[in-house]
This record gives structure tokens, C-alpha cells and sequence, in this order.
């Protein structure tokens, strides 16, 4: 249908174990749109000045959820949303063009949906540039009357718990009513979050997830996310602190009041302030309490610092506040963890209360569990945990080369000052992740059921040879050699362009329940956005993926599991206007197994008013992907595109049909072409 311009605007809108937000990585196929009112292509080698993150003071990152708050009910009209959803603005970002990427989280007739998450990019003029949702299923028809009692679910989260050690015998809380969208249909099911300790002595946030209807167990995930000052690891350095009289204490206030307590073999609670006479903090010898505190102090404001003058993050919400650090909890206790109930950092002192886990690559990953947990949300279990981790290992290293310190120079190692394994070895690496003796250097099909930290490799991998490409080198006096899944070499970008495009994937495309497949998707999205889809940079990205066997190479060859196999189909179909949905037909032969996790769907459509159409891929099986949804925003002609979808969960022979549906009158069009890549 042709509408007023009116109508195609839309509102501006843990280091060893670890845990998750909301929902499972299950990932669908996301179309990631081609941008809106783009500006020109990039000078070869260097970032689209306009698609860099701008860097938000609190009070105009405010203004802006303000906006997009004031918004929300015409933006979920515009995205087609039913009278029983609304939206909730978690996170927005903005670019230097002016585009702005809100997150949302849904609810259902009130209830919270856990797997409901999206962004939703805008440009400056108002148009919806892309959409990318955790899931694609419809969320309708869920009914709101639960078929068990809550005692039900409280017992059975109470004995998965039990399982990870805790011995509490009620739940923190009552369990709470939700909408679990992460896997399938959406049903109503109960939350049920379990506190205490586990096994190791880490605090137990236990979620389970109980089908509200058959008080079958849906999902479980952990909440806790695992892993002048006179530094044990960083030499002398300058920590922020606050005089009061004749007092100082460990108070940053440059850096959001981010304060440093002492446990004192404590395990709950805040602590004491650290507090004394004079300025100076500890001597460098784990048995001074005051030297774990100067490590996480200083840990803490290089990791604000680095993404505030890097992406431009003011804190870990953006909001300016900073969070707060816990030195010496329990005795020996070798793990430091992140926690969202408190919005702080949790070391112990290691083996033997003599190798505290506060070197600055420990503080900087648990940070960035914040950081991820306020912009993607990605969930701590299956291939989506892995991304999580490998998050924070990818900033952990970011910010250690950000640092300089010559005590502790930057690498792409993990945990290397802490000798959490008793032998002098790192906890991780990131060349060769298998050098670990169990972290996978590729990807494979069934990844997401080992734990996020071996599941992590391969996206840590990729940084690497993203940052630094393949083969033997010498690194700040670090020998390195790493591989590819197929052999062939990548040429890598530098560190610095590496993490620009994993951090603005991070904020801008990826979902809780994005895996693998997605996050290449959203990293070539964001490389196309910065660098162009010619550049050296885009093809840089594919290899990369494909050197860990996720995806083609950008001459078409490698990769894995797709085989590049190209199936056409070229007869035009006609879309009535207004009227029932049509297919165009491959039939996809000779290709054994089930299909890849990044099929490439080509999609060349003439029509006068593309906001109107609804497109979707439909397997063999009948599984159905949206490409696109209508959107009256959408104001643009035609659709060529090419969409990627995991379609790994079904057989790839039989025949495939794109269906589309012309949802409003007044325009006309046709289907003519359709292509898929396997």
C-alpha cells in the first residue's frame, strides 16, 4: 500500500566458570538489511567515519532512551507487534551518522518474555535500517493460565541446584510467571532463581526455567558470570583514590566512584572499604592485603578507561556509574567472577591465598561479562556462552595492549600472571586455543553442548587471526603460530580494526541468543558498515571465519560446513497485490547431510512499496525462516538481498520454496530470481 511519508517514519526509537542472561543460544535467520541512506564507500584501509560508535556523555545516552522510551508503543506498531506485546528499551547506541541501535526486551500481556530481545536500527532521518531479533518465532496465542503450581517449579529448581552444590532449601524468590521464547514456540513457564554456593565456593544464582503447562524443565542457566599502587602484577602504577581529612581511601572518582573492598576470606556482603593514612597501596607481595586491592583498582580503571577513549562507553552501562571490586573472597578460592545482582567485580587469592586473580586480563573479562550482559544480553550456555566467554577474553586483551604496562605487556594470552594451573602456563590462548589440551581451535557441529570456556577457542581463535592473521610470529617477545581449519592462510587487520568490529557487532547486531552462524553474520554486517563489502577488511573477516570453519571464504572456497554449492531458480512469479502468498521452487539434490549453519539465501524481487512484503525461506522439512517482515518504515523499492540462515537443524536435499506475501494494496511486483548457497 502507498502511504504518507508519516507512515514510513517510526519513532527514534568469569574467568574459569561463568553464567548467563535470559535465554539458549538457538539462533535463526536474521536478515541483516542493507543500510539506509549509507554514506559513500570508505577510503581503502579506513573506517567509515560515520559508522564509528559516537562516544555518548550519560546525559545524552539518557536523552536518548528517553526518546526511545516515549516511542516504544509506535515502534512495536511499526514492527507489526500484537496488541498483547509491548517493548521495554534496555540499551541504545548511536553511530557518528546519526544511526541509533535501541535493544528491547518484550512482554506479554505483562509478562516478561525471556528470548524476546531485538534491535532495531534507526537512521537519523527516522527510517528502520534493520532488525535483528533473538527469535523469529510469532508470539501469539500463549496462554497466560499455568496448568502446575509454583511449588512445582521451586522443587525442581531447588534439586538442580542441589546438583551444583547449593544447599538452600527454598528459592530466593517465589518464581515468577515468564514467556520462554528462546526455543520453539513460545509457552508460559515459571522462573525460578536458587541462591547459595556451589561446589567450588563461587555463589550460586541458579535460573531454571519450568514449563508452566507440564512442569517439564525447559532450561537451566547460571547468574553468576565466572572469571600510587604497588601492584603484584603491573608494577607501580597510579590508582584512583578519594582523600576525606587525614583518610584516603580506594574511591576512583574519575572514574565513577568505582570503590575497592576487602572480604578478608569473607564470601558475601560488600566488605570494608580499603582506607589508610597515606596514598600508597601495597608493596607488591600477595601476603600485604592492600596489593590484590592496587591490582584491581588499577584493573578497573584501564578497563574504563580503554572503552571510553576506544568505543566511546562511558562505564559499563554507559550510564557513567562506575561499578565496584571485592578483593580476598573466601580462602583459596582460585576464580573471580562477575555478578549482575551487585554490579561488581569478585576476586579470590588463587592457590594457597598466594596468586590473587586479579591481574588486569581477569579484571578487564569480568567487566566485559558487564558489558555484554547490558548490550547483547548473550546467554552462558551453548554456542552463545561461548561467544559470551570469548567476549571477555577478546577484551581482556584488548584492554591488557590498551594498558602498556612493561610489568605485564600486552599478548593473546589468558590468566598468563596468575598460574592458575600450578605450572606457569596460561589459563587460555588465543593463536591456538587446543593448546590448552581441550579448547577446540575450529568450529563443529555440536559445540554448544561442551562449556562455554572450551566452547569459547574458536571465536577466540578468530580474533587472533583477525588481529594478527595466520602462521609463526613473534609478538612483544611471544612466539605464536596459528592454524587455520582449512589450511590456507588469513591475512589479518590489525588488533585495533578487529576489536572495533567485534565491539560494534557486540552492541548493535548480536542477540541473547545469537551463535556462530549469526555472529559471522553480524561481524560481516558490521565490516560491510565500516569498511565496504570490497574491502581487504570485509574479505579479511570471511577468511577469518572460514579459518575456523565457519562459513566460505571470500573467493567462495573453504569453509565449513557450506560446500558453496549453488542452486538457482529464475522463472518469475508474479506477486498479487494484496493477496495470497507465492512460491518460487529449488530442488536441492546431490548434497548430503543436513544443510549449513550459513546458508546464503539469494533474493531478487521487483516491487513498487517493499514495506509491504513478507518474505520467508521454507524448508523440505516445512521449517520456516523470515527474511523480512513488513515494516511501514521500510520505504524503499525492491529486494535484492542476500540473507544467511542457519539451517543446520534440517536435511538439505528436497525442494526449498521462498514464499512471499504482498500484506497491503496498492502495490505490485514479482519474484525474479531465487538462489541458494550451501
Amino acid at each position: 500500500m502507498r502511504s504518507t511519508p508519516s507512515r514510513r517514519a517510526t519513532a527514534t526509537g568469569a574467568l574459569i566458570a561463568a553464567a548467563a542472561l535470559l535465554t539458549v543460544g538457538v539462533q535463526t535467520g536474521t536478515a541483516v538489511a542493507r543500510p539506509d541512506g549509507a554514506t559513500a564507500a570508505p577510503v581503502a584501509g579506513t573506517a567509515n567515519p560515520g559508522a564509528l560508535p559516537r562516544a555518548l556523555s550519560p546525559a545524552q545516552r539518557a536523552a536518548l532512551i528517553s526518546a526511545a522510551d516515549a516511542g516504544k508503543a509506535a515502534t512495536a506498531k511499526d514492527l507489526g507487534l500484537g496488541a498483547q506485546e509491548k517493548l521495554v528499551v534496555r540499551d541504545v547506541v548511536q553511530d557518528v551518522d546519526g544511526t541509533t541501535h535501541t535493544r528491547y526486551e518484550r512482554t506479554y500481556e505483562g509478562l516478561p518474555v525471556l528470548g524476546g530481545d531485538l534491535v532495531v536500527a534507526t537512521t537519523k532521518a527516522g527510517a528502520t535500517r534493520s532488525v535483528d531479533k533473538a527469535s523469529q518465532a510469532a508470539l501469539q496465542g500463549v496462554t497466560t493460565t499455568a496448568g502446575v503450581a509454583p511449588a512445582t517449579a521451586e522443587k525442581q529448581a531447588l534439586s538442580a541446584a542441589a546438583a551444583d552444590g547449593s544447599k538452600k532449601t527454598e528459592a530466593d524468590s517465589a518464581p515468577r510467571k515468564v514467556v520462554w521464547m528462546a526455543q520453539g514456540a513460545p509457552v508460559l513457564a515459571y522462573e525460578t532463581v536458587v541462591g547459595g554456593l556451589q561446589h567450588d565456593g563461587t555463589p550460586n544464582q541458579l535460573h531454571v526455567v519450568t514449563d508452566a503447562t507440564t512442569g517439564k524443565k525447559l532450561f537451566e542457566w547460571q547468574g553468576i558470570e565466572t572469571g600510587v599502587g604497588n601492584t603484584q602484577y603491573s608494577g607501580q602504577v597510579t590508582v584512583g583514590s578519594t582523600q576525606s581529612g587525614s583518610t584516603y581511601n580506594l574511591t576512583d572518582s574519575t572514574r565513577g566512584n568505582h570503590k575497592t573492598y576487602n572480604l578478608n576470606r569473607g564470601s558475601s556482603g560488600t566488605g570494608t572499604l580499603f582506607s589508610g593514612p597515606d596514598d600508597v597501596w601495597g608493596n607488591g607481595v600477595a601476603s600485604n592485603t592492600e596489593t590484590a586491592a592496587a591490582d584491581a583498582a588499577y584493573g578497573a580503571g584501564e578497563t574504563w578507561d580503554y572503552y571510553k577513549n576506544v568505543h566511546g562507553r562511558t562505564g559499563i552501562r554507559g550510564d557513567g556509574v562506575g561499578a565496584y571490586s571485592r578483593v580476598h573472597y573466601s580462602s583459596g578460592y582460585v576464580n573471580a567472577f562477575w555478578d549482575d545482582s551487585c554490579f561488581c567485580m569478585t576476586y579470590g587469592d588463587g592457590q594457597g591465598n598466594n596468586k590473587p586473580l586479579t591481574s588486569i586480563d581477569v579484571a578487564a573479562h569480568e567487566m566485559s561479562h558487564g558489558v555484554t550482559s547490558v548490550t547483547a544480553g548473550l546467554v552462558y550456555s551453548g554456542e552463545s556462552g561461548g561467544l559470551n566467554e570469548a567476549t571477555s577474553d577478546i577484551f581482556a586483551t584488548s584492554v591488557e595492549f590498551y594498558a602498556n604496562s612493561p610489568s605485564d605487556p600486552g599478548d593473546y594470552l589468558i590468566g598468563e600472571k596468575i598460574d592458575i594451573n600450578g605450572n606457569g602456563t596460561p589459563l587460555r590462548y588465543q593463536d591456538k586455543p587446543s593448546r590448552d589440551g581441550i579448547s577446540p581451535d575450529s568450529w563443529y557441529s555440536g559445540i554448544g553442548n561442551t562449556d562455554v570456556h572450551y566452547s569459547s577457542g574458536p571465536a577466540n581463535h578468530l580474533f587472533y587471526l583477525l588481529s594478527e592473521g595466520s602462521g609463526a610470529k613473534v609478538i612483544n617477545g611471544v612466539s605464536y603460530n596459528s592454524p587455520t581449519a582449512d589450511n590456507l592462510p588469513v591475512t589479518g587487520i590489525g588488533r585495533a580494526k578487529a576489536e572495533q568490529i567485534w565491539f560494534k557487532a557486540l552492541t548493535t547486531k548480536f542477540t541473547s541468543t545469537t551463535n556462530y552462524a549469526a555472529a559471522r553474520t553480524g561481524t560481516l554486517a558490521v565490516a560491510g558498515e565500516l569498511y565496504g563489502t570490497t574491502s581487504a577488511e570485509y574479505k579479511s573477516v570471511q577468511d577469518a571465519w572460514a579459518g575456523i570453519g565457519v562459513g566460505t571464504r571470500s573467493d567462495g572456497g573453504g569453509g565449513s560446513p557450506g560446500t558453496g554449492t549453488v542452486f538457482t531458480n529464475n522463472t518469475v512469479v508474479t506477486i498479487p497485490d494484496a493477496g495470497a502468498a507465492v512460491t518460487s521452487t529449488i530442488n536441492v539434490t546431490g548434497i548430503a547431510g543436513n544443510a549449513p549453519n550459513n546458508l546464503q539465501v539469494g533474493v531478487n524481487i521487483t516491487h513498487t512499496w517493499r514495506g509491504d512484503l513478507v518474505i520467508d525461506l521454507v524448508a523440505p522439512s516445512g521449517a520456516s525462516y523470515r527474511l523480512k517482515s513488513a515494516s511501514s518504515s521500510d520505504s524503499a523499492d525492491n529486494v535484492i538481498e542476500t540473507y544467511t540462515v542457519n539451517a543446520s537443524a534440517v536435511a538439505a536435499n528436497g525442494a526449498w520454496k521462498l514464499k512471499v506475501q504482498d500484506t497491503a494494496a496498492q502495490d505490485t511486483g514479482r519474484i525474479n530470481s531465487f538462489k541458494l548457497t550451501f
